[in-house]
């Protein structure tokens, strides 16, 4: 196999109670890429579509990730990129994540799979790095694994993939507004009082429950985010008007998607997180605000081979 199309979806960072250590896949919301051997022993990117961005390998999260792996492996094989953007960087849902990932997954597959899934984490990392100058996991776990992450362990790197629940979706708005995850980093505090984080594991640890015993309600109070929400809300018109109206469309709970701007909420079944989405649609309706709305089960798959001729 000299080449290869995949798809990689889009993802949930932190899931309001878990910043930098949970994260979540969606299903259909996501860009495609196409990796080729080449002949040439260097890493390039020859297209992207749908968004401008760097077509420099080292300057391009997607290089930066993939020249991770084959330093790692001491390979000199040469690569092509292609990049179909449809996840808008910026956006919350895990564009670079995406990038980075799918870059690592489809260079391992033509390599013979070297390494692991779960092995492909720390050079996707890298990518991310260069994005917001910072080492998480959050985004490019679940990219990887599909379903619900939890990144037990950055030092040393300890990822687990957790139960995910039949029945629950996801429903997003991304107001058409740009929150960069760097800026977003730099509200936030280096302290935290007692009080606050141990309200903040509870959570943590009553979401994990939830999601293995598939206790919808317990998976609704555990997700609140007391440290980190009431900062970086404030980057986002009307956040709090669409909360009260996810949770009175039935919402389990939700919160700021990544860095934002984008929202998510959690629900029981697809025809209540269809009416959330509705919900929190009409409360940017009237507010000149330009916005879109996904609705997504939790995918199992991650990143996965497509067959397809055209982009």
């Amino acid at each position: 196999m000299n080449e290869l199309r995949v798809f990689c979806p889009a993802t949930i960072a932190n899931v309001a109670c878990g910043f930098d250590v949970l994260g979540l896949c969606l299903d259909h919301i996501g860009d495609e890429m196409v990796v080729r051997k080449t002949d040439n022993g260097k890493l390039s990117i020859s297209r992207i579509e749908g968004q401008d961005l760097p077509f420099e390998a080292d300057n391009n999260v997607a290089g930066v990730a993939a020249k991770a792996l084959l330093e790692a492996l001491g390979s000199e094989q040469g690569f092509d990129i292609e990049i179909y953007k449809k996840i808008k960087p910026g956006s919350g849902i895990g564009s670079s994540a995406a990038s980075s990932a799918g870059a690592v997954f489809a260079v391992n597959k033509l390599l013979g799979e070297p390494f692991s899934l779960q092995e492909l984490i720390p050079f996707a990392m890298e990518g991310e790095k260069l994005a917001s100058g910072a080492l998480h996991a959050d985004n490019v776990a679940p990219a990887l694994l599909g379903g619900f992450s939890l990144v037990r362990s950055y030092d040393p790197l300890d990822v687990i993939k957790l139960h995910s629940p039949s029945q629950l979706y996801a429903s997003i708005i991304h107001p058409q507004i740009e929150v960069k995850t760097a800026d977003a980093r730099s509200v936030l505090k280096q302290s935290v009082p007692l009080k606050k984080a141990i309200t903040q594991w509870g959570n943590v640890g009553g979401l994990v429950s939830g999601l293995y015993t598939e206790d919808y309600d317990l998976i609704g109070r555990s997700l609140h985010d007391v440290i980190v929400e009431p900062l970086r809300s404030l980057l986002i018109p009307r956040f709090n008007q669409v909360k009260q109206a996810a949770a009175k469309a039935g919402a389990l709970g939700s919160g700021i998607s990544g860095s934002g701007p984008s929202i998510f909420a959690l629900s029981k079944g697809e025809q209540t997180a269809k009416k959330v989405a509705e919900a929190m649609g009409q409360v940017y309706s009237d507010s000149g605000v330009d916005f879109d709305l996904h609705v997504s089960r939790i995918s199992h798959k991650g990143i996965h081979p497509i067959i397809s001729n055209t982009p």
